[in-house]
């Protein structure tokens, strides 16, 4: 069957400059040999949505009409790739607004907030090209449709998975009910919290549900047992306290289990 808009899909993929270099990968080894590893990224393939604009738009679009096993490959241009190089985002400033006067063409820098590139330095004065990296280039995406995404829970790991970087998230289904059990710490990881409303929006538009519930779930921890060996560090002041904290809550709470809950239902 032919892949088309909505479908969800299993998609590894290797981006190239027009030299051959590699920029983006889903293969780990490949990104180690091409010095581009991230270590929280995740690799093995990424869950799309065709048409949501979760790739490039030009890839994107290459991927509709094909069927799974597909592997090929596809040249996009800069228009549909990362965008076309803007003029009025290359900006003379002086070289006292660069924390590093060893400053040279090539290098990056970070200027009130923006990243980007120095292209020319004359005097005190620097050009800093705050353009992305890869704007105005002519890309080669090679890729392989691994799969179509059939059950709900799968769908909605994998997004979750695309916008958290946290693969298999514990899902559970019901009457159209998506109970989404969320780790702790993610409530205050900022790319989560800019990313919700859209992961929202995907869910309700792309699978048949009612309601969404966001729950954090807390756990007692068991008493741990003392260590035969010292620590290797001493622990700061503020440490110690917030440990001391810690501890004494622990002991106040039962071994219940508490959830926090937080719903989402489509608007009528």
């Amino acid at each position: 069957m032919a892949i088309k808009n909505g479908d969800f899909i299993k998609l590894n993929y290797t981006g190239r400059f027009e030299d051959g270099r590699v920029f983006d990968t889903t293969d780990e080894e490949l990104a180690k040999k091409e010095d581009i590893f991230n270590p929280r990224g995740l690799y093995g393939g990424d869950v799309v949505i065709v048409g949501a604009g979760h790739t490039i738009e030009g890839l994107d679009e290459d991927l509709e009409g094909k069927e799974v096993g597909y592997t090929g490959q596809v040249v996009i241009s800069p228009d549909k790739a990362f965008g076309l190089s803007d003029p009025k985002l290359i900006e003379t400033v002086s070289i006292t607004k660069v924390k590093d006067r060893n400053v040279h063409p090539g290098m990056p820098v970070e200027i009130d907030g923006r990243k980007g590139i120095v292209s020319r330095v004359i005097g005190r004065r620097v050009t800093v090209d705050f353009n992305s990296a890869l704007a105005g280039a002519t890309v080669t995406y090679e890729y392989t449709i691994e799969k179509v995404i059939e059950t709900e829970t799968e769908k909605i790991q994998g997004l979750l998975a695309l916008y958290t970087g946290m693969r298999d998230m514990e899902i559970e289904i019901a009457d159209g009910v998506a109970k989404i059990y969320t780790p702790t710490g993610l409530t205050f990881n900022q790319r989560w919290l800019m990313a919700k409303s859209r992961v929202v929006s995907e869910l309700f538009k792309f699978i048949d549900l009612k309601e969404i519930q966001f729950i954090e779930k807390f756990e007692a921890e068991t008493e741990a047992q003392p260590s035969a060996e010292p620590a290797e560090t001493e622990a700061e002041p503020a440490e110690t306290e917030a440990e001391a904290e810690s501890e004494a809550e622990a002991k106040s709470e039962s071994e219940a289990e508490v959830e926090s809950e937080e719903s989402s239902e489509p608007k009528v």
